[in-house]
């Protein structure tokens, strides 16, 4: 990993911490989109959507973590969901939702937003193995 890498990633109790909020924004996000009646074909069809987004890594690292971390922060939902919110758009609020389920479950589960030196390379510690190294 880099050094930048490094220096960036999250270890002992703030990793906790952002887990914690990942596992928290994912029990939101569901329980809210059931809760304004998405159809549960669609939260299951659709929950990990947006990891189709490691394929922009076809075009490299750099390309890859760009593509990847635009599905994976929380700005683009929450954008979407407020738009959708406003102009009273029922099924884009449902994608927000899923949307935002998906991010904080990859938050609770420890993968995090990418550095352009690799895709094990998170903001949360480098995967190994699809665990963190430690």
């Amino acid at each position: 990993m880099n050094g930048n890498a490094a220096q960036g990633s999250a270890t002992g109790t703030p990793l906790m911490i952002v887990r914690s909020e990942g596992a928290a924004v994912f029990a939101a996000a569901t329980a809210l989109y059931f809760l304004l009646g998405g159809p549960w074909w669609l939260y299951a069809v659709l929950l990990f959507a947006p990891d189709l987004s490691f394929l922009g890594y076809a075009a490299g690292s750099r390309t890859g973590a760009v593509v990847y971390n635009l599905a994976h922060t929380f700005v683009v939902p929450l954008a979407l969901g407020l738009i959708a919110v406003v102009l009273k758009i029922e099924l884009l609020q449902h994608l927000a939702l899923i949307h935002l389920a998906h991010i904080g479950l990859d938050r609770a589960l420890g993968y995090g937003l990418k550095y352009a030196s690799g895709f094990k390379d998170t903001h949360l510690g480098r995967l190994k193995g699809g665990k963190h190294e430690g």
